[in-house]
């Protein structure tokens, strides 16, 4: 598939911000597990910008919301894959990545697209 089509393809795909959590539940260094929509993404605070992706490890399903954050990446629990939540990429190899989700704060209320980035 080529990048126009992509392209296409996304804009004809809907993304809302849907509400995930409270901005305090989300403290610097730490994760909150939310589910948005259809998926359940994991939320990190890394030094007051938030990022999301999918909370899933592509290895056998560990939960990275759950997993050891260490800057901006987390290694998840069961079996220490690693992946950037800045770019959703695996920091051991380029095999596997996760995706990512766009984050929005109205006031206290964390949103999170509906859709991963494309």
């Amino acid at each position: 598939m080529d990048a126009a089509f992509r392209a296409r393809m996304s804009a004809l795909v809907s993304v809302e911000f849907l509400p995930a959590c409270d901005l305090a539940d989300v403290p610097p260094g730490r994760a909150h597990i939310a589910t948005v929509g259809k998926y359940e993404v994991a939320i990190f605070n890394i030094d007051g910008e938030l990022y999301a992706i999918d909370n899933t490890c592509p290895h056998a399903g560990g939960p990275l919301g759950e997993g050891w954050v260490n800057g901006c990446v987390v290694t998840c629990p069961w079996h220490a894959w690693s992946f950037d939540v800045t770019t959703g990429k695996m920091t051991l190899g380029d095999y596997s990545s996760v995706d990512c989700f766009d984050v929005e704060v109205e006031g206290t209320q964390v949103k999170v697209a509906s859709e991963p980035r494309r």
